[in-house]
């Protein structure tokens, strides 16, 4: 039988270098313009509904909740949808297209509870353009390399954007970040539609011949959902340190507030080098290699986060704390698209583990007061690091006795 021809992330042929070459940049953009979309959101939102809404701290906090909830749903359901469409990047565009609308609700309208609507009836739906695109890399047959690269973009505008949304706000107002919103969701729009184009065969088409090209292990739902509640509780730990850094530096470290600003940005800015690096270790070994030895890192960053009393010994810390998040984030990401058969529906779980973990990380932080300070909650966080490694381990096990018994009656 004839061997198909490879395709690559853009879905075209490598006999056309010419326009390969010119369609390189099209993932990379539209991973940078969703991360900005949503790098501006963020922290502009707040701010949006407490400035022209007049919201009290209680509204928004119920403002919040119902957006969060909104886009909780919505990355579960419109990946799945797409999955049976087999159409990812169709399912982007009408994401991208639902963040007009919001932001001009946003920009025009004072009434709050106008506001609180747009948000759950087109905020969710507009926050899940960028798990969809890693869908889409999936069924278009990228490598975990490939993946992992195109998080390290996303990593970037989460970077940039917060800082340049506070520019934006404090030179042109609050609702000046939401212009820059619909800017970047316009060039977003437009090269996913280049994208779109360019792609001559159907979605799930590729995923099938790439597929069946591959020999993976398949993972039974026991092993699944072990390793969805490790990653669950590493990324808890992961928002208790982000969450409490400010808090530790000032009370605990008794530092000056901007040690904690420059602690998270060097965590922030190492995590897109580590992220590349650990692109080129995927090639060498395993994903769940990769993972495992995340969870030793991070086992390590908080012990050491615990022991740490000086501005020195923190921001070494957070080079390790970089070098485990972009494992969590990176190649955990990959490993649920390799696990997961549907592609949408593994991004978007993926997205949604991370939500669950966010709200963990509260009862997390609400232990240092009972267990003695921050630096005994840095142990606690060692131990869930620990706990995850074990958890994984235990679901390999599972996952080996399946494929044994499995070749068995084979």
């Amino acid at each position: 039988m004839e061997r198909m021809t490879h395709v690559t992330d853009d879905s075209q042929p490598l006999t056309q270098p010419a326009r390969r070459r010119s369609g390189t940049l099209l993932v990379p953009t539209a991973a940078l313009t969703w991360g900005l979309q949503f790098a501006f959101f963020n922290p502009a939102l707040a701010l949006v509904l407490a400035g022209p809404f007049g919201a009290t701290d209680a509204q928004i906090g119920l403002a919040l909740a119902l957006y969060n909830v909104s886009g909780f749903v919505c990355s579960l359901v419109i990946p799945m949808i797409a999955d049976r469409r087999g159409s990812y990047l169709t399912a982007i565009i009408w994401c991208g297209i639902a963040t007009l609308p919001l932001t001009a609700v946003l920009g025009f309208s004072s009434l709050l509870p106008v506001a609180m609507v747009a948000l759950v009836l087109l905020g969710g739906p507009a926050s899940v353009g960028s798990s969809l695109l890693f869908a889409h890399l999936r069924a278009s047959g990228a490598s975990p390399r490939t993946v992992i690269n195109t998080r390290a973009v996303v990593s970037f505008a989460w970077v940039a954007g917060p800082p340049i949304a506070t520019l934006l706000v404090g030179w042109f107002g609050d609702r000046s970040v939401l212009v820059a919103i619909a800017a970047v969701s316009l060039v977003g729009l437009a090269t996913t539609v280049m994208l779109r184009m360019r792609q001559r065969s159907p979605e799930h088409a590729v995923r099938k011949t790439v597929d069946a090209s591959r020999d993976e292990v398949a993972y039974p739902i026991v092993a699944v959902v072990a390793i969805a509640v490790a990653f669950v509780a590493l990324q808890a730990t992961n928002y208790v340190v982000t969450t409490v850094m400010a808090l530790f530096v000032v009370n605990t470290l008794q530092l000056p507030v901007f040690w904690a600003g420059i602690a998270l940005a060097v965590a922030a800015g190492a995590e897109i080098p580590a992220l590349m690096i650990i692109g080129r270790l995927s090639r060498r070994f395993s994903s769940l290699t990769l993972i495992a030895a995340g969870c030793v890192v991070g086992t390590a960053f908080y012990v050491l986060m615990a022991v740490v009393n000086g501005p020195v010994l923190l921001l070494v810390a957070q080079l390790l704390n970089a070098v485990f998040f972009a494992i969590v984030a990176g190649v955990g990401l990959t490993f649920f698209l390799e696990i997961i058969p549907r592609p949408g529906l593994a991004s978007g779980l993926f997205t949604n583990i991370r939500r669950i973990g966010a709200i963990i990380s509260g009862g997390i932080i609400a232990l240092a007061a009972v267990i003695g300070g921050y630096h005994n909650m840095f142990l606690v966080c060692a131990a869930l690091a620990v706990f995850a490694l074990v958890v994984i381990g235990i679901a390999a096990g599972l996952t080996r006795r399946a494929s044994t018994r499995g070749g068995q009656s084979a």
